[in-house]
């Protein structure tokens, strides 16, 4: 694997390439999949939608991160790890400007099943290219893995000063708006992409493809399934919760962009965590600090207590997924990584794709947005016991 130019600095080149691979994930997940939530109050109110109706529309964007999921590993294989984040990112923008066409509900499903393909292809291909970089900078690789999942955090602290003041400049109904600005935003992300792109050859000529038992690895599918569902429901419908107790679009950027710096941070505050990820630990503290954020505003509306919410899930929720990838890394011989970041992501999507239509129909049938924060935070600490239960695996590549 070689970059596609010299770019000075030889020591910062593994650096800059991943931060620059990131930016797909920042499009994909920061921007595709969390920028919704910013959006949702002013679609539901403009296009009167039901939570119910809400919510599957992130229930469609993890089916197509499934439908993603699925088949990325061999996409990888076929074309490369590189072309496979450079096609997620084009399927990427354009769902996004198909998201500002039509507020109907077959199309924009079908944006939203479009993006949440386009996501799961570049999380799977840029995974495998920084794991395989980390692997060659021993020293350095939980930091360089960290910085390839600050991707979504940079989308997310974007979309969260833009996506509110948007709105409340140009009055209800502008949310089509909002999603031309956020696509203007992720092109420019592609063009830097694109010129930190890196050339890996494809690998479906290899004659020997390591197999992932899953097994071995139950309890931590398992828990991984459970992140999916908890968390997605707390970032679907937070702001929606921000707003019904009366924040304006300066505490809903707050809170979006408290959530997006704790996440941002995340790498520095957990790589001596991270670095020890051979087994589920890892994951089980960083979901029981995700459950306690998630269970914070049950509490009150107080924006210091909601501010803490913020924070706090901000600083856990993605770092799960660096220690997943960390856990490949420990476990898994590289030719078996692309497999297992897509095994991994096969478990995530299944529970987020069950999540926002559960907590959009509890809510709906209950009247309150609580008791959907409730059942993401069951759901979240369930898992964190679960994964206390994973040992190292001992996989048998074939």
């Amino acid at each position: 694997m070689t970059t596609s130019r010299q770019s000075p600095g030889a020591a910062t080149a593994p650096a800059l390439i991943i931060l620059s691979l990131s930016l797909s994930i920042a499009a994909g997940l920061g921007i595709g999949r969390f920028a919704y939530s910013l959006v949702l109050p002013d679609m539901r109110d403009s296009l009167g939608w039901s939570y119910s109706t809400a919510g599957f529309m992130n229930t469609v964007n993890a089916v197509g991160y499934l439908a993603g999921a699925l088949g990325a590993s061999k996409l990888v294989r076929r074309i490369g790890a590189f072309r496979a984040v450079w096609l997620g990112m084009l399927i990427c923008l354009a769902a996004l400007a198909l998201s500002a066409v039509s507020g109907r509900i077959v199309p924009f499903s079908l944006a939203r099943l479009a993006l949440g393909v386009g996501a799961a292809f570049s999380l799977v291909g840029g995974g495998a290219l920084t794991a395989t970089i980390a692997q060659a900078n021993p020293s350095r690789a939980a930091v360089l893995l960290s910085l390839f999942y600050t991707g979504p955090a940079i989308g997310i602290i974007v979309s969260g000063l833009v996506s509110p003041f948007v709105l409340e400049a140009f009055g209800g109904g502008s949310w089509w708006l909002v999603w031309v600005v956020l696509t203007a935003i992720s092109a420019a992300f592609a063009l830097v992409v694109w010129a930190y792109r890196v050339e890996s050859p494809p690998a479906a000529r290899e004659s020997v493809v390591a197999r992932v038992a899953l097994r071995p690895i139950i309890a931590y599918l398992t828990g991984y399934f459970l992140f999916g569902a908890g968390y997605i429901a707390y970032m679907t419908f937070m702001i929606a919760y921000v707003r019904d107790a009366g924040g304006g679009a300066l505490a809903q950027s707050a809170f979006w962009c408290t959530i997006g710096l704790g996440a941002f941070i995340s790498p520095w505050i957990w790589r001596g965590l991270i670095e020890r990820g051979d087994n589920g630990m890892a994951m089980a503290v960083l979901m029981a600090m995700t459950a306690v954020g998630a269970a914070l505003p049950m509490a009150g509306h107080g924006p210091l207590l909601l501010g803490a919410s913020a924070l706090v899930f901000g600083i856990a929720f993605f770092a799960v997924v660096t220690a997943t990838t960390a856990f490949v890394r420990f476990n898994y011989p590289p030719a078996a990584w692309p497999q297992a970041i897509a095994v991994m992501t096969i478990a995530f999507s299944l529970g987020q794709t069950l999540g926002p239509f559960v907590t959009g129909a509890i809510t709906d049938a209950l009247g309150s947005l609580f008791y959907a924060l409730v059942a993401s935070a069951v759901a979240l600490g369930v898992g964190a016991i679960v994964a206390v239960g994973q040992r190292p695996p001992t996989p048998a590549p074939r």
